[in-house]
């Protein structure tokens, strides 16, 4: 379009809604903050129309149902696939695809209907989502295996800012918990982003620092003694995981079907049932190699 098109659209607009959604800025042009809060209702509504067509059109091609996911990363490295592959064995007939991001790209897709679906931490309040606990996220401050500090029982927080934090990418819930966790003790160290919670687990278990994750992250290298943990006095952050889909719009039978599951002692025991096989292959692996 061209830009008188898109002025005069604008334009037109303004005056159906009755309020000025733009102004200028310098050259250039931005929302005003009732466009922001415009903005969100008509993310809503076209992306609802979006997955209305897409999903008429499957009901005309006769062509199975689907289910879109989003996964936080961690989860979507260790809790997606297992909880996918068991909630498949009861329905073959979905088309389950995975989409993994940071915390505030995966509510996005499900606020816009991008992802029918996430499995993240707790949305944030007034988004337009809702969730559900599934499971605990317990945290553990994880180190390297010979690191004097986990050989004690317990550790003053004021002992852990001589140490490099390792972090997460910005717009990680992981980040933003370990920044909270800093702050609310006083603590200023020295911070290394890494952009994976597999590059954090490498750099810590070679003693490039330390880092909060996740116990679905590293509870295999901590079973198999490739990493150590740190016990601070007064404990860690608790969390917990939710199953989290939009409150606008209708319901989908599958969003239900695979909300039920994950809820459901089904998943937990294909939760534990998994970890009990990958510990054991590990130490398989790590036998031979000796």
């Amino acid at each position: 379009m061209t830009q008188p098109s898109v002025s005069a659209a604008v334009a037109a607009l303004e005056r159906e809604v009755g309020v000025q959604l733009t102004e200028r800025a310098g050259r250039n042009v931005r929302p005003t903050a009732a466009g922001e809060a415009y903005a969100r209702y008509a993310a809503d509504v076209l992306g609802l129309l979006r997955e209305g067509a897409e999903v008429a059109g499957e009901v005309a091609r006769g062509a199975g149902s689907r289910l879109r996911i989003s996964a936080v990363t961690t989860a979507g490295e260790y809790l997606a696939p297992v909880l996918i592959q068991a909630f498949r064995e009861h329905h073959p007939e979905l088309q389950v695809s995975l989409h993994v991001g940071n915390r505030e790209e995966v509510f996005r897709r499900v606020q816009t209907h991008e992802a029918d679906v996430a499995v993240s931490g707790r949305p944030p309040e007034e988004s337009g989502l809702e969730g559900e606990v599934f499971a605990d996220n317990e945290f553990a401050l994880i180190t390297a295996p010979g690191d004097p500090l986990a050989k004690r029982p317990r550790v003053a927080v004021s002992e852990l800012g001589g140490t490099p934090w390792l972090m997460r990418e910005q717009g990680s819930g992981t980040r933003r918990l370990c920044q909270a966790y800093l702050s609310q003790h006083q603590l200023d160290p020295a911070q290394l982003t890494l952009g994976s919670n597999g590059a954090i687990k490498n750099a810590a278990r070679v003693g490039l620092g330390i880092a909060l994750q996740s116990r679905h992250a590293i509870q295999l290298e901590l079973d198999c003694g490739l990493l150590a943990t740190i016990r601070p006095r007064g404990g860690l952050p608790k969390r917990a995981w939710y199953v989290v889909r939009s409150s606008v719009g209708p319901n989908r039978e599958s969003v239900d079907a695979f909300h039920a599951f994950i809820t459901s002692p089904a998943a937990r025991h294909a939760l534990a049932r998994a970890h009990g096989d990958e510990v054991q292959q590990t130490r398989n692996q790590l036998a031979r190699s000796r």
